[in-house]
C-alpha cells in the first residue's frame, strides 16, 4: 500500500539512483556482489511498497518464467560444463588445435558457431571448461571476455541462440528479421577474437600436446549431449529451456553421476544476477526512445548493466526497430561488463577473478570497440530498417493462413 508520494530527482524517479548505486557499488566491491546485490533489491522493494502502488505478487507472476529459466540454465549448465570438462575432450583438443594464439581464436569460433543453435550460456560454460584445461588453468581475463563476446554475438542473429533473440521470435518477429545481425557480429568477433585470443598467447600459450593419458569418458559425452538436446527441445516446444535441461541431468544421472558440487559453487553468482534481473524488471521504464539506429546503439551500452530482457520486451511493445540490429545491440552488447549478461555471470562461477568490473573493462576493451566496429559495418551494408509492427502483420495473416 502506497504511503508516501514517489521521490523524484531532477526529473528522474528514485528508484533508478537506488538502482545505480546497487551496480556501482557491484563495481567497487566486487568481492561482494552477492550481498550488494540482494541489499539493493531490498532497498528497491522497500521503496516500491512505501512510495508506490507496486503489487509485488502480481510483478512476480508476470516475471516467474524468467527468472525461473535463469535460474535453471545457470545451474544446470554448471554441471554441464563440469561433465564436458571431465569428458577427455578438452584434454586431446590440444592436439587438433594450433599451438599459437591462432589456437585460442579457433576455440573461440567454436564457441561462436555452438551459440547459434545451443543457449550462450552453455556455449560459453564449454568454452570456459575447455580453456581451464588447454591453458593449464591460467585464463586472461581479457580472453574470458572474449568468450562471454563469442556466445553472446554468436547467437545474435539466431532465434536459439539468445534469449531475447527467442523472445522476438515468440512474439511474432521472423527469423528472417534477425538473421542479418550476424553481419555486425561476424566482423566484431573478427576483432576482439584476434586480440583476445593473443591476450591469452602472451599470458598462457596452449598446451602443445595431449594430456598423457586422457580417456574419454563416453558416459559424460552422453550425459552432455542429452543436457543440450533437452535445452533445445524445451525451448523450441514449450519455451522453458531449464524445464528441458534438469530433466535430461536426472536422466542422465542414471549413466553416471553428476557433480552435484557445480550447483552449490553456482548457486551465489545465479541469485546475483537474478536479484538484478528483478531489480531492473521494477524500474519505471515505460518506454523508449523513437526507434533509430541511434537509439539502438545506445541500448547496447545499456544492456552492459541494465538487463536485456526488459529492454526488449519495451522494444517489442513499441515496435518499428529494425529487429536484426537490435538483437546484435541488446545480444552483444552485455558482453562489456561481466554482470552485463547470463553468459558473464556463468563464466564468473568457473573464474572468480572475472567478478572485477575494472579489469573486465581494462582487460575486456576490445569488445566494445568491436561493438561499435561491428555496429557500423551491418549499418553500411544493411542501413537501417524500420520494420512494421510485426503483431499487426501476424493478426492480418491470421485470417489468410487459418493459423491462431
Amino acid at each position: 500500500m502506497q504511503i508516501f508520494k514517489p521521490l523524484i530527482i531532477a526529473g528522474i524517479d528514485f528508484e533508478f539512483f537506488l538502482f545505480a548505486l546497487t551496480l556501482i557499488g557491484v563495481a567497487v566491491y566486487h568481492h561482494h556482489t552477492l550481498k550488494i546485490a540482494l541489499t539493493g533489491l531490498a532497498c528497491v522493494l522497500l521503496y516500491k511498497f512505501l512510495f508506490t502502488d507496486f503489487h509485488f505478487v502480481a510483478h512476480v507472476a508476470h516475471e516467474w518464467s524468467t527468472l525461473v529459466n535463469l535460474f535453471g540454465l545457470l545451474l544446470g549448465f554448471a554441471v554441464l560444463a563440469k561433465h564436458f570438462e571431465h569428458s577427455g575432450i578438452p584434454a586431446k583438443l590440444p592436439h587438433y588445435l594450433p599451438d599459437d594464439w591462432k589456437g585460442g581464436f579457433v576455440l573461440l569460433a567454436l564457441v561462436f558457431i555452438l551459440s547459434g543453435f545451443l543457449d550462450n550460456i552453455a556455449a560459453a560454460m564449454i568454452g570456459g571448461g575447455v580453456a581451464h584445461v588447454i591453458f593449464k588453468k591460467k585464463v586472461h581475463i581479457g580472453y574470458l571476455a572474449g568468450i562471454v563476446a563469442a556466445s553472446n554475438a554468436g547467437g545474435a542473429g539466431s532465434v536459439l541462440g539468445d534469449t531475447t533473440t527467442t523472445m522476438m521470435w515468440i512474439d511474432g518477429v521472423s527469423a528472417f528479421d534477425v538473421i542479418h545481425a550476424y553481419a555486425a557480429a561476424i566482423p566484431a568477433f573478427l576483432v576482439f577474437g584476434v586480440i583476445a585470443s593473443v591476450q591469452q598467447h602472451r599470458y598462457q600459450p596452449i598446451l602443445k600436446d595431449e594430456i598423457t593419458g586422457a580417456k574419454v569418458s563416453w558416459k559424460r559425452l552422453v550425459a552432455t549431449a542429452l543436457i543440450l538436446a533437452g535445452a533445445v527441445i524445451a525451448n523450441v516446444t514449450i519455451d522453458f529451456p531449464a524445464l528441458g535441461v534438469w530433466i535430461a541431468i536426472f536422466t542422465g544421472a542414471l549413466i553416471i553421476r553428476p557433480e552435484w558440487n557445480e550447483v552449490r559453487h553456482a548457486m551465489p553468482g545465479t541469485l546475483f544476477l537474478m536479484s538484478l534481473v528483478l531489480c531492473a524488471s521494477m524500474m519505471p521504464v515505460e518506454h523508449l526512445p523513437k526507434a533509430s539506429w541511434q537509439t539502438t546503439l545506445g541500448l547496447g551500452f545499456v544492456s552492459a548493466v541494465f538487463d536485456n530482457i526488459p529492454l526488449t520486451k519495451l522494444a517489442l511493445d513499441q515496435g518499428g526497430y529494425d529487429w536484426g540490429i537490435l538483437a546484435y545491440a541488446v545480444g552483444y552488447g552485455g558482453s562489456m561488463v561481466w554482470f552485463g549478461s547470463s553468459a558473464g555471470v556463468a563464466i564468473s562461477n568457473l573464474y572468480d577473478e572475472a567478478k572485477s568490473v575494472g579489469d573486465w573493462i581494462k582487460n575486456g576493451w576490445h569488445v566494445a570497440l568491436a561493438y561499435v566496429i561491428g555496429f557500423f559495418v551491418m549499418l553500411q551494408i544493411y542501413g537501417w530498417e524500420l520494420h512494421a509492427p510485426h503483431k499487426e502483420h501476424k493478426d492480418i495473416s491470421k485470417p489468410a493462413t487459418g493459423q491462431h
